[in-house]
């Protein structure tokens, strides 16, 4: 018995002293990496569809906004490469940010998601960017190739762009105590909270100018009266250089440097004009259809969740990313359903004297007489290809 005794509390010591030895093992933490996939492996068409730029593309931006980007202060911070694949992916689908973090080839919190898309969206608002990639022409020659792009492609004379503005929309803004516009005039005609932007394009979909500034109740004439465009193109006609203008629908005012369609066409020439007209204008419609299929986050049901300054920021950011994708003739992706895509395009009214209140007569007037000048020489063109078809 006593060595039975003796045996027992020796084993009550040694499992003591192994109580008082031991030390729990830490859990081991997985890096964020185990998780993450890597998205340059994706096919061709499947990266396209979740970022919408080509592989090629996606290296050039990385390249091009690392300088504008925060570095990695600590091991743990996201490198450039990430931020700019979630922020393209955010830009692509328009999903929630939580959603966009849990993706496979993401794999951070919410908080961060938020972080990325500010850094890259600001990036891609600086001047040395979008100064690159969306610009209006800015010299003669420049004007005239654009003018010739049109000619060959629609047979219209004279157009260096075409002009509409599409709705974005976005969620009721709170009360600014900073003279921030009132939440009511964010309320656009279809009676949803936007921002109502204005876009000018060339032959090809390429976005030359944005306007992005204004509340969703504002008038589109209002718009192009105080973009920068309506300066560059008056100053050209100061100087003498005529045959220039851009093309409109009828919710702008018919002018010297803007033309839109004849209110009540009587003329079989002046039919042909309207014809013509809104046959070449229809490039702009395309545009803002293209812009919105492959940046879904400007879609009417996806709703930008976002103060109108931000908001302002990403229809930016989008529009040197839809650029990038014209220049380098990125396909659109294909197989996703684009039946409820809302351009946001509305269209208004103007009486037949085609000039709202506040208008400028002397412009009306010039802007009568280059529109006639315009059916006459369409007609002329027109006449002149017939007889050589005859002969």
């Amino acid at each position: 018995m006593a060595n039975f005794d003796d045996l027992a509390n020796l084993f009550v010591l040694e499992n003591v002293q192994n109580q008082i030895n031991f030390q729990p093992q830490q859990p081991r933490l997985m890096r964020r990496e185990t998780f993450v996939s890597d998205a340059f492996k994706l096919s061709d068409s499947a990266f396209i569809k979740n970022y919408r730029l080509s592989k090629e593309l996606v290296k050039d931006l990385i390249e091009e906004l690392s300088p504008l980007i925060s570095s990695q202060n600590r091991s743990s911070d996201l490198d450039v490469t990430t931020k700019v694949l979630i922020s393209l992916n955010f830009y692509a689908t328009g999903s929630y940010q939580t959603s966009v973090g849990n993706s496979i080839f993401a794999f951070v919190s919410q908080s961060s998601v938020s972080r990325c898309l500010e850094q890259v969206t600001t990036a891609l608002n600086d001047e040395s960017v979008f100064g690159k990639w969306v610009n209006f022409p800015s010299n003669l020659t420049k004007l005239r190739t654009v003018r010739n792009e049109f000619y060959e492609t629609t047979g219209f004379q004279g157009c260096i762009g075409c002009i509409d503005c599409t709705h974005v929309a976005i969620v009721p803004p709170n009360k600014d105590p900073l003279n921030a516009p009132p939440e009511y005039i964010y309320v656009n005609r279809k009676g949803y909270h936007s921002i109502n932007v204005q876009l000018i394009c060339d032959s090809k979909l390429r976005i030359m100018n944005v306007n992005a500034l204004f509340p969703g109740s504002t008038n589109d004439s209002h718009i192009w009266n105080n973009c920068d465009v309506y300066s560059v193109v008056k100053e050209i006609y100061e100087r003498g250089h005529t045959g220039f203008f851009l093309l409109g629908d009828s919710g702008y005012a018919l002018r010297l440097l803007l033309l839109i369609p004849i209110a009540e066409p009587i003329t079989e020439e002046e039919n042909f004009y309207n014809k013509m007209q809104m046959a070449t204008r229809s490039v702009i419609e395309r545009c803002n259809g293209v812009l919105k299929m492959r940046f879904r986050c400007l879609l009417k049901h996806r709703f930008l969740h976002y103060h109108p300054e931000k908001a302002t920021r990403i229809i930016n950011a989008c529009t040197v990313l839809h650029n990038m994708c014209i220049m380098n003739n990125v396909p659109l992706p294909t197989n996703e359903h684009v039946a409820d895509i809302d351009m946001g395009i509305i269209q208004q009214n103007i009486p037949n004297n085609e000039m709202p209140h506040g208008g400028n007569a002397n412009d009306l007037v010039q802007g009568r007489y280059v529109r006639s000048k315009v059916v006459s020489d369409m007609q002329r063109n027109r006449q002149y290809k017939s007889l050589c078809k005859v002969h």
